[in-house]
């Protein structure tokens, strides 16, 4: 498994689509030892979609934001998760072989709802040629030192 400093996105950036490849990848997923609240480990990417593991420990919840040209499909492998809505609304909690799918444009944000780090598959698809932007509806609550990204 490679580090965060092994050519890899920014914590900010790695949802941001990269130059289609022209071969199969192959891939295992490996939890990492999480030395910060929150991880991702990227284990694929293109020009129209996204496969991640996101860890997350308690504590380690994000802020309500949107993205612009990006579809996400959320499914939970271990932990539980909550989802929320604007003004803090409830979407739904979850735990192993639960998720939610949230369309492009729809704000939400998500924490940890267990003391187990939460391991949660993030599939995303973004609209070809648009420039796919997250948009921050309240200020961040992690600074970019709680947060690491690892290629599978």
């Amino acid at each position: 498994m490679n580090t965060a400093a092994d050519e890899q996105p920014r914590p900010e950036d790695f949802e941001s689509p990269v130059q289609q490849g022209t071969q199969a990848k192959v891939f295992r997923y490996v939890k990492p030892e999480l030395d910060r609240v929150k991880g991702v480990v990227v284990l694929a990417r293109s020009d129209i979609m996204l496969a991640a593991v996101q860890l997350v420990k308690k504590g380690g919840e994000n802020n309500l934001h949107s993205h612009s040209a990006m579809d996400g499909f959320w499914f939970v492998l271990k932990g539980r998760v909550r989802f929320y809505g604007e003004k803090d609304v409830l979407l739904g909690e979850f735990g192993p072989h639960e998720g939610v799918f949230i369309p492009r444009g729809v704000s939400y944000w998500f924490e940890s709802s267990s003391d187990e780090v939460l391991e949660i598959l993030q599939v995303e698809s973004f609209v070809k040629g648009a420039a796919s932007r997250r948009v921050d509806h309240e200020p961040k609550k992690l600074a970019g030192r709680d947060f690491v990204v690892f290629k599978a």
